[in-house]
C-alpha cells in the first residue's frame, strides 16, 4: 500500500483492503480493539467484519469512489470495523460525533452531501425523520465475505471531517485518500516508540477525530486499542492498573480529570501520555509528571491539518514545562517533517504591548486537507497551499511553535487588545474541581468587558482571582465574575467561549458603564 504525495504524482492507488488483510495474516488472534462494554475484536475479526460491510456497501448500495458515507457510532469496537470498511470502498468517510443532535447531523449532511448513515438501531427513527437513509450495522446480517477488494483511486475524496464550531457553525474539511494516507504515515513515523502486539493504548475521546488517527497508527503495528466512553472512574481503575497499558491519549481537560481522580497514585508502566487539541498549562503538566513520570508528548493538530503539525517529545516537554518558570503561551514543539509554518503579524496598534504582537499562524503541509466546505460550497486552500489557521502564536528563539490564543477570541477593551488565554493560564488549576473560562460581553462604554466565568467554584474563588491577576496590566483584569452550573464544551472537551458568552447573557443583564454590573434575570441566581 503506497502513494506518493502530492496527489496526482507517482502511484495513484491505495490498497486499503490489502493492507488490512496483511494485518490479519500477520497478527491473526491478537486483540486489535476492545471497548468499555467488554467487546473485543481480533485482527482476523476486524478484517472479516470490515470487509463484510465494505462488500455490502459496494454490492448492495452501489457506493462509488468519493461518495460521502456518514458514520454515527459511539466509542466501540463497531466504530473501528465500520471505519475500516468504509475506507476500503473508496468512499469519503464522514464521521459524525455520536452525541450530535439531529439538527447538527442534518447540517453536516447539507454541507458534505451524504444520505447514507451507518449507525445503531437506536438512532434509526430520528435519522429517517430527517430525510436520511440509516443503515443499522448492529442488525445488519453481514456475510463473512473476506474477499480482498481492489485498491482505490487516491485522488478521490477520502474523508470529510468537521471543525469544532467554536467560532460559528462547523465547516467541512475535505481530504483525498492520498492525503489521508499521508497523514497516517506521518503520525506513525513520529510515534515516540513502536508498540508491539499486546501493548495497549487507552483512548477516551470521541473516535471521530484524534482517537481514530491513533487507532490506525496503533493497529498498523499489531497492538491493542482500548476505546472508553469518556473519563469514567470505574473503567479507568481497571485499565490503568494493567501493566500492558503503555500509552494513553488525554487532552489537557481529560488529563486534569485523571490527575484529580487518581491523585497521589502513580502509573509508571505507561511509556507515553499523548496530549494536544488544547493548550497544556504548566500546573496540569506537573500533576501529570507526578503521576506518570516525564512521559508527556505534545502535538499540534487541526481538523484542517491532522496531527502531527508539530511535536514536542517527552524529553523536550520536560525541559520546557518542568522548568521553574515558563514564558506565556503553550509550546507545542517543532514542525514535523514536510510541515512549513509562517507567522503573519499585524502592525502594532497604539499602546500595544510586545507580547500582544504575536501573529496569526499559517501552515502548509503534505498531510493537509484540500479545502473547506461551507454553505457557499467548497473552497480550496490558497493556491500556493497555505492555510490560515486562525490561531495566534510565534516561533521562539529555538524554532518551537508557541500558541497564545485564537484570532477570533481576542478581546478589544478600552482601546487595548487582550488575549483571554493569557488570563486563563493564570486562573487554571488552583482548585481541583473547578474550571474558569474567560470571555467578553459587548459594551458601549468599553467596547468589550472581560468576564471570568467559573464552573463548580470554591466559595472564595473571586478573592483568589483578584489576587492572581494582580501581576497583569489593569486592562487585562476581569471586570466581572460569574458562575455557571457547567461550561459548554465541544465533543473534544474544549470550552466554547461563544456559548459561554451566550449563557451568561441568557442568565444575566449587563448594566453598562465605567463600573459595569451583572444583574441576574432570575432572583435565585447569585
Amino acid at each position: 500500500m503506497a502513494s506518493q504525495l502530492p496527489d496526482g504524482t507517482g502511484v495513484s492507488q491505495i490498497g486499503w483492503s490489502a493492507s488490512l488483510r496483511t494485518l490479519a495474516d500477520q497478527y491473526d488472534q491478537f486483540v486489535a480493539v476492545s471497548d468499555a462494554l467488554g467487546h473485543t475484536l481480533t485482527y482476523s475479526d476486524l478484517s472479516r467484519q470490515a470487509h463484510s460491510i465494505a462488500h455490502f456497501l459496494l454490492d448492495s448500495l452501489g457506493v462509488q469512489p468519493g461518495l460521502p458515507v456518514a458514520t454515527l457510532l459511539p466509542n466501540s469496537v463497531t466504530a473501528v470495523w465500520v471505519s475500516y470498511g468504509v475506507r476500503m470502498t473508496g468512499a469519503a468517510e464522514v464521521p459524525v460525533g455520536w452525541s450530535s443532535t439531529v439538527e447538527e447531523i442534518a447540517w453536516c449532511a447539507q454541507l458534505s452531501g451524504f444520505r447514507t448513515v451507518l449507525t445503531l438501531s437506536e438512532r434509526e427513527a430520528e435519522l429517517r425523520q430527517a430525510g436520511l437513509d440509516p443503515i443499522c450495522v448492529d442488525s445488519l446480517a453481514t456475510a463473512t465475505n473476506d474477499t480482498q477488494l481492489a485498491a482505490v483511486d487516491d485522488s478521490k475524496p477520502g474523508r470529510i471531517l468537521f471543525t469544532s464550531g467554536t467560532t460559528g457553525k462547523p465547516k467541512g474539511v475535505l481530504y483525498s485518500h492520498a492525503r489521508r494516507w499521508g497523514g497516517e504515515q506521518l503520525l506513525k513515523a513520529t510515534l515516540p516508540f513502536v508498540p508491539h502486539p499486546g501493548e495497549r493504548i487507552i483512548l477516551m475521546t470521541p473516535f471521530v477525530h484524534g482517537s481514530s488517527l491513533l487507532t490506525y497508527a496503533w493497529c498498523d503495528h499489531g497492538a491493542h486499542v482500548v476505546l472508553l466512553d469518556g473519563v469514567r472512574e470505574q473503567d479507568l481503575v481497571r485499565e490503568l492498573a494493567d501493566p500492558s497499558v503503555r500509552a494513553i491519549f488525554a487532552p489537557p481537560t481529560v488529563l486534569a480529570k485523571i490527575t484529580t481522580l487518581f491523585e497521589g497514585q502513580q502509573f509508571r508502566h505507561i511509556k507515553c501520555v499523548f496530549t494536544g487539541t488544547q493548550p497544556l498549562t504548566q500546573l496540569v503538566y506537573k500533576r501529570a509528571r507526578e503521576m506518570f513520570g516525564p512521559v508527556v508528548r505534545i502535538t499540534y493538530g487541526k481538523s484542517e491539518c491532522v496531527n502531527p503539525i508539530t511535536v514536542l517529545t517527552p524529553e523536550q516537554t520536560e525541559a520546557y514545562y518542568g522548568a521553574e518558570t515558563m514564558p506565556p503561551g503553550a509550546c507545542v514543539g517543532y514542525p514535523s517533517p514536510g510541515v512549513e509554518i509562517r507567522i503573519e503579524s499585524a502592525p502594532p496598534e497604539p499602546g500595544q504591548e510586545q507580547e500582544e504582537r504575536d501573529g496569526e499562524i499559517w501552515l502548509r503541509a503534505r498531510q493537509m486537507s484540500h479545502g473547506m466546505i461551507t454553505e457557499q460550497g467548497f473552497k480550496a486552500h490558497e493556491p500556493d497551499g497555505w492555510h490560515q489557521t486562525g490561531d495566534l502564536g510565534h516561533l521562539d528563539s529555538q524554532g518551537r511553535l508557541v500558541l497564545t490564543g485564537r484570532v477570533a477570541d481576542v478581546i478589544k477593551t478600552g482601546g487595548y487588545r487582550v488575549n483571554p488565554d493569557e488570563i486563563e493560564a493564570l486562573l487554571t488549576g488552583w482548585s481541583s474541581g473547578m474550571q474558569i473560562s474567560v470571555t467578553s460581553l459587548p459594551s458601549d462604554y468599553w467596547g468589550e468587558i472581560i468576564v471570568a466565568v467559573a464552573e463548580m467554584p470554591q466559595s472564595d474563588w473571586q478573592e483568589v482571582i483578584a489576587e492572581r491577576v494582580q501581576g497583569l496590566s489593569r486592562h487585562k483584569r476581569p471586570r466581572l465574575c460569574v458562575t455557571l452550573d457547567s461550561l459548554p464544551r465541544n465533543p473534544q472537551g474544549k470550552v466554547n467561549r461563544r456559548q459561554v458568552r451566550a449563557q451568561v447573557l441568557a442568565h444575566y443583564v449587563l448594566e453598562d458603564g465605567p463600573y459595569p454590573v451583572l444583574m441576574a434575570r432570575d432572583a435565585t441566581l447569585p
